[in-house]
């Protein structure tokens, strides 16, 4: 049945229990990845609390001006370099408040960006250095009837530069949803040091594909996507690595029909609600797909699998528990997970408002 006539045939209710009794089948042939011995490994920014134990090789509110911030959007930058997106990010001057987030600090940046070489992980991530000054431009407009801030969801190095997926916030909300003006994309042709807009590509606000995740193979670079907020289902589109820039050249997964061209609107949802925050990975020692995301009605962070990009995924099984990391948010694979049997991957906790790195052993 084409997409049309599915969209056609059934009421949005219905189109989602379709989808659903279809995915749920088909996960019962498919024997899930394991994952075993989740630990902290380190900080990735800000100071060292009293009671904390772990590495905190880069102490960013010494050197970078950076106290708290989120999110850590890590991807392969090429020649051995892995880049590091952060979203709101504040000064030195930020201490941990009791309800979490950023408090009144100062120097407020809606992103900021590091880059290192560091390979080895198992001692924390070092920076080579931190771009401290605000990369995706936001005037920071407040009362909700402009940006208030631009937050990195995904980067990509592809054709030869690096791209950066961002979503413009117009205001946020209760915890775990906000409203977006757009995504769009900004690039950089000199190795992160500088960026620029490239407004060929933009999904409106009420899009499902403003936040997203990058994964690449064989060419391609797939896109999942879900749209603002930790609500929403989960998509899927792909391009050629060298289409990046024609939004035109998008295909989105429309179920049974296969990919279309026809725009996301025929995308189907490969992965339930409520998912945000997402991050994908093909994993060669597995030959399997993995994505990871915030869910609300699970209290954590969990991770599926799948033996193709399209499903049937696994059913998703908790990663991290909010009642160990309580606050906790993002779920950032490092590219190094690519290299062998474990999972690396960059969380945030509303609570002391910074990124820390976590590691996972997998297995069938």
């Amino acid at each position: 049945m084409s997409c049309f006539k599915l969209l056609c045939c059934c009421s949005a209710s219905l189109l989602s229990n379709c989808f659903l009794v279809s995915a749920q089948d088909q996960r019962k042939e498919l024997s899930p990845l394991k994952s075993s011995a989740v630990k902290r490994l380190a900080r990735v920014t800000g100071k060292t609390l009293p009671g904390e134990l772990f590495p905190n090789p880069n102490q960013t509110d010494v050197k970078y001006d950076l106290g708290g911030t989120d999110l850590g959007i890590a991807w392969d930058m090429g020649k051995g370099r892995t880049g590091y997106f952060f979203g709101d990010s504040y000064g030195a001057d930020f201490k941990p408040v009791k309800e979490g987030g950023p408090g009144n600090s100062g120097n407020w940046r809606s992103n900021v960006l590091g880059i290192s070489t560091d390979h080895y992980l198992d001692d924390g991530i070092t920076f080579d250095t931190l771009i401290s000054r605000q990369v995706i431009y936001s005037p920071h407009i407040t009362d909700g009837t402009g940006s208030h801030t631009a937050i990195p969801t995904a980067a990509v190095h592809a054709g030869g530069k690096d791209y950066v997926h961002y979503m413009d916030i117009r205001k946020w909300g209760r915890p775990g949803r906000w409203e977006a003006n757009f995504s769009a994309l900004y690039e950089s042709s000199d190795g992160g040091i500088s960026w620029k807009a490239r407004p060929e590509v933009r999904f409106d606000g009420k899009s499902n594909f403003a936040q997203v995740g990058y994964a690449k193979k064989k060419g391609y670079v797939y896109m999942a996507g879900t749209a603002s907020g930790r609500g929403g289902a989960i998509y899927l589109a792909r391009f050629r690595q060298g289409k990046i820039l024609n939004q035109d050249a998008y295909e989105y997964w429309c179920g049974n029909s296969g990919w279309t061209r026809a725009g996301e609107a025929n995308a189907v949802p490969i992965i339930e609600a409520p998912a945000g925050e997402l991050s994908m990975m093909w994993l060669p020692a597995f030959k399997r797909w993995v994505i990871t995301y915030v869910d609300e009605h699970r209290h954590g962070l969990v991770i599926r699998d799948a033996k193709q990009v399209t499903g049937p995924w696994s059913e998703a099984r908790i990663l991290v528990r909010s009642s160990d990391y309580p606050g906790l948010y993002g779920s950032y694979i490092h590219p190094a997970s690519a290299n062998g049997r474990s999972l690396y991957f960059l969380m945030s906790m509303w609570y002391p408002y910074n990124v820390f790195l976590m590691k996972a052993e997998l297995g069938m």
